[in-house]
């Protein structure tokens, strides 16, 4: 009896408040909070005058549908400060949104957001649906209002407006926005990530230098970071530090291919033909071998006049990627072993070769293989020449390092 007694007690407060937001809101998502409860009560009044004792299943499902889940309700409009059309809303579009119905998505956010012009989730949840269909403009001005409603307090929000100025060839403002986020936590690594992109992909590598070299104080051991420091310092032309910094990623994870095909193609490019050997046989172990390891390794071997071994290595290249068949045979320094090399099947020369690289990371090893190819119409003197440079200029700096 005192069950029945509470349950009513909350049951008709509850309603009584609820009807009271209903009307304060003008907003008919509560009549079906409104309309849970009224079952609730219908089945416990109908029990009452029958004096029908309900079996558990019943007397938990009406507290569920009475109490419970309109209690959670206003508690979850008092703690978020949303109210519960703006939530019921939301929901509803994400449902649409996870089905496919972007459409159906967007009639929600716009009923939601025509009502509470002011919904923070409204448009943020209407910017993520434009987004996914690749509407980045109009997004971006979504995400704008988001970040206004919030008193831009939500880093997150202002880091998918940069990405999505990026991706609208909006540069510029993607790196101010982004120049703002690392003034306000400099340890935002995705950030740090997307602006050092950003800027090597506009040219601007010194800049890209300092935000890599910034981020390593707050991820000391970040592989991504030595690797990055090293594509900008190639692309600046800068090939000394760019193979320190390619060491330096190679000692972090040594199974990774790139860094360390970079350090052999430095090496190279130095006149170096033992040490860019060594590397080039060392990105062979890594996860992700591809065919410019053997192609190098055949670029050592003629240079070094090993002709039978070049030969080898290159038709192991032309095998993992037949395009490398034509490019050697425009390079001077292969016409020793040009009629050993195997040419591939047209049908294999058609094919598209899939690569994990990344753009920045296939721009990098392009520059580098640019200069590689100028290394290799050197002749032995030329890199003996070279190489006794190199050993003289770490001579000096030991020097002046003990100085």
């Amino acid at each position: 009896m005192i069950e029945k007694i509470i349950f009513n007690l909350l049951a008709f407060a509850i309603f009584i408040f609820v009807f009271g937001r209903f009307i304060k809101k003008n907003d008919t998502s509560y009549v079906y909070i409104l309309g849970l409860e009224f079952i609730g009560i219908v089945v416990n009044f109908i029990e009452l005058l029958s004096n029908i004792t309900l079996n558990v299943f019943f007397k938990v499902l009406i507290w569920i549908l009475s109490v419970i889940i309109p209690g959670i309700m206003l508690l979850i409009e008092y703690k978020s400060k949303v109210d519960f059309p703006e939530i019921f809303n939301i929901l509803l579009a994400k449902i649409a949104l996870a089905s496919g119905n972007t459409e159906k998505a967007k009639d929600y956010l716009f009923k939601l957001i025509n009502k509470y012009p002011e919904s923070f989730m409204g448009h943020k949840t209407l910017a993520e649906v434009y987004e996914k269909e690749e509407q980045y403009s109009v997004a971006v001005d979504e995400y704008i209002r988001a970040t206004e409603l919030n008193h831009n307090r939500d880093i997150k929000l202002n880091y998918n407006i940069a990405k999505l100025l990026n991706k609208s060839d909006r540069q510029e403002e993607a790196i101010t926005v982004l120049q703002d986020i690392l003034k306000r936590k400099p340890e935002y690594y995705e950030a740090t990530n997307l602006l050092g992109e950003v800027l090597c992909a506009n040219e601007r590598y010194k800049e890209a230098i300092n935000v890599y070299m910034n981020a390593l104080r707050y991820n000391p051991g970040n592989y991504d970071l030595y690797y990055n420091l090293g594509i900008a310092y190639t692309m600046a032309n800068d090939f000394q530090r760019a193979k320190e910094f390619y060491e330096k990623a190679a000692e972090i994870n040594s199974l990774l291919y790139n860094a360390k095909l970079s350090i052999g193609q430095i090496a190279l490019i130095a006149g170096d033909l033992d040490e860019a050997e060594q590397f080039f046989k060392e990105s062979l172990k890594g996860e992700d071998v591809e065919a410019g390891s053997y192609y190098y390794l055949s670029q050592v071997a003629i240079l070094k006049g090993e002709k039978e071994k070049a030969a080898n290595y290159m038709n192991i290249a032309v095998e993992l990627d037949p395009k490398i068949y034509n490019k050697a045979q425009k390079e001077t320094v292969f016409t020793p072993i040009k009629n050993e090399i195997k040419k591939p099947e047209k049908e294999q020369m058609e094919e598209k070769k899939q690569t994990k690289l990344l753009l920045k990371e296939r721009k990098a090893l392009n520059h580098l293989s640019k200069t590689c190819s100028l290394i290799s119409e050197l002749n032995n003197d030329d890199l003996t020449m070279m190489k006794n440079i190199k050993e003289k200029e770490m001579e000096k700096e030991e020097k002046q390092r003990g100085g």
